[in-house]
Formats: structure tokens, C-alpha cells, sequence
């Protein structure tokens, strides 16, 4: 399965599993691939599935396509490709096998004579496989850097690909092709413990399909498996066929292993795993008692050193993980103690209300019944924003494309926003475009948006002798957009502040705002196609720029 993850910008964290059908890749929500990003095309890219993988097509994009760095119109995708699309960066994995039926491949022998006879010709750990690379006699120079040149390119491959791939299926999958490359293996596999039940548990596993023997299940001794998870070394062994101790009847002759590699897979923290190749004959087969071994001592340094940098990735993959689910669990708590706040604040509302209108029943007072039933009703309508707040940042929603004229609009909220800028004595004047014609836009989206942005000038201005608010829109004819800004001589934004401002829930107007409002303009104003730019100077005020791309057609 290929899929697509997003590394990097709005939509980090989001992963598309690719089909056998072309897809499209855009900021319009008709692709199949929608991305929150101002800076890519409409129709950014389109992928269509080849033979062999994927060819990626630019649409004639404005910014440009690239991959791996360098621009391009049409290329096929290998594994480990990074596609970078304005500021989104992607990254795009391809297993060539699929490895879901691993586990019931693999079989672990327990503590059977079979196992016991196995001999270890050489254990050595992490640290003696870091060595593979050391500086050898002067009389053995030509061979080391045959030797040296070989084992750099299989550790430079493995880097590589540990650095590309995010699934640690694949990443495994491909590391046991490489091992495959290098030695003359008949067989191996790569097992990680799981975080849950602290077993093992078979992850990748190949065999050399070139030597036509039978399909059995391919056992690891636990002994040696014991061994090597307990003392944390490598092992390399032989069976009874090369050890003069055992006779031909052996019983490890007739399990067909004739010797192994077995390694741990040591990360910073702990061994996750272990990589386990072997060369094998069928029961029963005749077998050489001087046949040539395939694995020699260099084998299982190298061996060691691939385990550990695979081991890193599982690491590092498990440790991202945890971090998502905790910065989604954090994110929950936040969203809970902050709508408990504002929540808690309506209900002391309520009661106080709800104990007036209590009381005058009980005195029969009307003017107290009245006065106590205003603040009850004020403060429902205070959860009925929030509710409506709550579900318009938390749901997807697709711009109800609708021809209009934007300037109407900002004048309907310049006029909506009149009585609540004269109750705090502030001037808010609006500028528009007398020839501005008509787009496509969502009018209630962009509504609600520029309302959020007005409401919050004229309360920043509220405190200034002179306040004033500026509505402005206009058509930038050079970006192809409609810009409208928001100006006020408020009391300015602290510089530290301006990246929290668009955070749920974070509100500087304390239990009088719900902290949604911005957050839930800058939403709209990316579901179309646009975002929000802000500026501000502390006691001289601030400017919001709303801007999005100029529609012609409801389908453009």
C-alpha cells in the first residue's frame, strides 16, 4: 500500500492511503487530497498509479511542484520521495510486498535437544559491530577496502532509508531486501517486541524463492534467541552438519538449519527487536559436510550495525507516537478545562438570574421577575454561541459558494456592529470599492468571519478616548484576491502573543469571550482558499488582513 503523510505545515500529522486511481492534490475540496495551504494551486498535482508505482504530474501550478529539492513536471515516485507543494512537505512510501501474514511464518523452537546443538562460532556486541569499519594490517589493505567500500554502501542505503520512511513495516521489509542483497541467506525475518504484551512478534520476513524448496515455517532456536536478548550480542552458528560432534542423524540436521545470524536490534534505550537470517536444507535432502559457509564474522558486524540503526527508527517512530497521543490528550484537557470555565461562568449567570426571578414570584414584583429573566436570557444566548463556536471549529465544512458583491457584506457588518461601537464610543467606519464586481465566496463563512475580527477591534478600542475602527475592501489585482482589512488604535497585541491569538481557546477578554473567535475566521477564511495576516504595535493598535482568491466560476 502507498500512501502520502504530511511532515510538515497545516495539515501535519495527515496521511492519504493512495488507491489504483488517479488523485488530485489541491486546496480545492473537490481533490481528492484537500490541503489547508494558501500557497499551492487549486489543482496543485495529480497522481496516477503506474505499473511499478506512481507518476506525479504538476497541473501547471503557480508556485511549482518539487521533489527531493528540485522542480518538476511530471516524475515517478520512489520510496522515501519528499514532495514539497507551498508549505507542505510530504513524504511518499511504497512497500513492494505486502508483509501481513508474517506472523504465522515464523516459529520460535523451544528448549529442545534440536535447539541445544546449534554451535556458536562467534558472539559479539554493539559496541565490537561499531568496529566493522576499523583500520585493518597493512598486509590486508586491498581486501579491507573491497570489503570497506561494500559495507559503506549497504550502511549508507540502510541510513537512507531509515531517514525516508515513516512506516516501520516497509522500512523492515526493505532492510531484509538489502540484507538479501549482501548475503547469500536462504531465509530471515525481523521481529519487534509489541509495546502491549512485551512479546515478540514477526514484522518482515523473506525468502529466497530462487532455490526451490519446500514452504515451511522457519524456526529460530530460543536458545539461541535467549542467548542473544539476555546477553545482547550477536551470534553467529553452525549446525551438527560442520560440528564433528554430532553424526549425520543429528536431530538439527533434520530441522534443516545448516547456520545463522542472529542480532539484536539495540536502540538508545533497550533492545526492540531482532534480525534473524539463516541458510537452510530440507529434511531429508543430502547435505555436504564440507560445504563452504555463506556467513563469515564481517557478516555479523555488519549485521549489528544494521540492527542498530533500524532499532533507532523503531524508536524514534514509537516515540512519535506517544507524542501525538499526548499532545491530542493535552489538547482534550485544554478544550475541557477551557469550556468548563466559560461554561461554569454562564451557569453562575443562570442562577443569579434564576434566584431573581425566584424572588419576585415570592414578592410578587414584576420589575424583579423581569430584571431576573433578561439575565437569564442573555446568558443562554451565551451558550448557544459557544455551542455554535464549539461546532463550527471542530467540523469540516465545504464553502457554500454563493455570487455576491464582498463589499456588500463588509458594509452589512459595519452596520450590524454600529450599536455596540456607539455603547463603547467608538468611530467604525467602513471603505469600500464602489466597482468592485461580483465573486463566488461562502457570504455567511466570510460574514461570521469578518464579524469575529470587527468584534474584538472595537473592544481592543474600547478603553481609547478617540477609539476608531476602519473596515476596508478591496480588490488586490495583482495576487488575484479580495482583500478587506480591519484597523483599530486599540491597545496593541504583545509580540509574544500574536502566535496564540488563532489557538482555541485562548482569549484575552478573560470570562467575556470564548476564545473561538479568531480560530474560527482563520478556518473560513483557509477553507477558502485564503488566510489571515495580523500586525500590531502595542497603544498604537492593530491591522487584520482577511484575504482570499477571487473566484470566477462556482467549480474553478
Amino acid at each position: 500500500m502507498a500512501s502520502l503523510f504530511v511532515i510538515q505545515g497545516y495539515d501535519q500529522g495527515r496521511r492519504l492511503e493512495l488507491e489504483d486511481t488517479p488523485i488530485t492534490i489541491g486546496r480545492d475540496r473537490n481533490n481528492g487530497f484537500h490541503l489547508e495551504d494558501t500557497e499551492i494551486s487549486r489543482q496543485h498535482v495529480e497522481l496516477r498509479p503506474a505499473e511499478d508505482g506512481y507518476i506525479l504530474t504538476d497541473l501547471n501550478s503557480s508556485n511549482g511542484t518539487f521533489v527531493n529539492n528540485q522542480e518538476v513536471k511530471q516524475c515517478e515516485l520512489t520510496n522515501g520521495d519528499r514532495i514539497q507543494l507551498g508549505r507542505t512537505l510530504m513524504i511518499f512510501t511504497h512497500a513492494d510486498q505486502h508483509v501481513d501474514t508474517v506472523s504465522g511464518q515464523i516459529d520460535i523452537i523451544g528448549d529442545s535437544p534440536a535447539a541445544e546443538e546449534s554451535r556458536i562460532i562467534k558472539s559479539i556486541s554493539h559496541e565490537e559491530g561499531s568496529q566493522i569499519f576499523m583500520l585493518p594490517k597493512k598486509d590486508q589493505d586491498s581486501q579491507w577496502l573491497d570489503s570497506a567500500r561494500d559495507n559503506l554502501q549497504l550502511m549508507y542505503h540502510t541510513a537512507l532509508a531509515v531517514s525516508r520512511t515513516l512506516d516501520i513495516d516497509q522500512l523492515l521489509d526493505y532492510i531484509m531486501g538489502l540484507i538479501f542483497d549482501w548475503i547469500d541467506a536462504d531465509r530471515g525475518c525481523i521481529m519487534l517486541y509489541d509495546l502491549e504484551s512485551g512479546e515478540l512478534e514477526a514484522h518482515a520476513h523473506r525468502e529466497r524463492k530462487d532455490r526451490g524448496k519446500d514452504k515451511e515455517p522457519l524456526h529460530i532456536s530460543k536458545t539461541i534467541l535467549d542467548y542473544v536478548l539476555n546477553q545482547k550480542e550477536g551470534v553467529l552458528t553452525s549446525d551438527a552438519g560442520e560440528d564433528q560432534r554430532w553424526d549425520a542423524g543429528g536431530s538439527i540436521i533434520n530441522i534443516g538449519v545448516r547456520e545463522a545470524i542472529c542480532v539484536p536490534m539495540q536502540g538508545r534505550y533497550g533492545i526492540v527487536g531482532i534480525i534473524y537470517v539463516d541458510t537452510y536444507t530440507p529434511p531429508g535432502s543430502i547435505t555436504d559436510i564440507n560445504q563452504k559457509n555463506s556467513f563469515n564474522e564481517d557478516h555479523l558486524k555488519l549485521m549489528v550495525a544494521i540492527a542498530h540503526q533500524a532499532a533507532l527508527a523503531v524508536e524514534d517512530t514509537h516515540y512519535y507516537s506517544a507524542l501525538v497521543q499526548s499532545e491530542r490528550l493535552a489538547a482534550v484537557g485544554q478544550a475541557v478545562a477551557a469550556i468548563s470555565h466559560h461554561v461554569k461562568n454562564i451557569l453562575q449567570g443562570i442562577s443569579g438570574g434564576s434566584y431573581l426571578v425566584k424572588e419576585g414570584l415570592k414578592s410578587e414584583k414584576n420589575d424583579v421577575i423581569r430584571k431576573g429573566w433578561e439575565i437569564v436570557e442573555k446568558n443562554q444566548a451565551k451558550i448557544s454561541d459557544l455551542v455554535m463556536d464549539m461546532l463550527s471549529f471542530s467540523k469540516e465544512r465545504e464553502p457554500e459558494q454563493t455570487l455576491a458583491n464582498p463589499c456588500d457584506v463588509v458594509q452589512e457588518v459595519v452596520e450590524l456592529m454600529q450599536n455596540r461601537a456607539e455603547k463603547f464610543g467608538v468611530n467604525c467606519e467602513c471603505i469600500t470599492d464602489e466597482n468592485m464586481p461580483e465573486f463566488y465566496f461562502d457570504i455567511d463563512g466570510i460574514h461570521k468571519a469578518l464579524l469575529n475580527v470587527v468584534t474584538n477591534a472595537i473592544d481592543a478600542s474600547a478603553e481609547e478616548e478617540n477609539g476608531q475602527v476602519t473596515v476596508t475592501c478591496h480588490l488586490e489585482k495583482q495576487r488575484n484576491s479580495i482583500q478587506i482589512t480591519v484597523e483599530d488604535n486599540g491597545h496593541g497585541i504583545p509580540e509574544e502573543q500574536l502566535e496564540k491569538i488563532f489557538t482555541a481557546f485562548e482569549s484575552t477578554k478573560g470570562s467575556q469571550g470564548t476564545g473561538l473567535g479568531l480560530p474560527i475566521s482563520r478556518k473560513v477564511l483557509r477553507e477558502h482558499g485564503g488566510d489571515i495576516q495580523v500586525t500590531s504595535q502595542i497603544n498604537q493598535g492593530s491591522r487584520f488582513l482577511l484575504e482570499f482568491p477571487v473566484v470566477l466560476t462556482p467549480d474553478n
